[in-house]
């Protein structure tokens, strides 16, 4: 069965730096396409960041700030989060598009809490 796994997440002091892991298995090759959301309270979930064959693209609001990689050996993909601010606060969630079996699908992982407090 496929999973997504994150971790990393925490609080935070505003300006300060989180990275994320979201570890895949499961899948019959790497994802193709791997990317984080994030929900804030009472707020609909938005894409954060999505890197696809090593391309990436990024929510204006987390340019500059925000990097998604990927390392494909590991069939993980992090984000590496900077000069965090109150507004990024939110559950974060990985999401992938890959294959298992002959079928290919979306999956999400069950989110980490990023809070950006002082």
């Amino acid at each position: 069965q496929v999973q997504l796994v994150e971790s990393g997440g925490g609080v935070v002091q505003p300006g300060g730096s989180l990275r994320l892991s979201c570890a895949a298995s499961g899948f019959t090759f790497s994802p193709d396409t791997m990317s984080w959301y994030r929900q804030a309270p009472g707020k609909e979930r938005e894409l954060v960041a999505i890197i696809t064959d090593g391309r990436t693209n990024y929510a204006d609001s987390v340019k500059g700030r925000f990097t998604i990689s990927k390392d494909n050996a590991k069939n993980t993909v992090y984000l590496q989060m900077n000069s965090l601010k109150p507004e990024d606060t939110a559950v974060y969630y990985c999401n992938a598009w890959g294959i298992r079996g002959v079928a290919r699908s979306n999956y999400w992982g069950q989110g980490t809490q990023v809070t950006v407090s002082s």
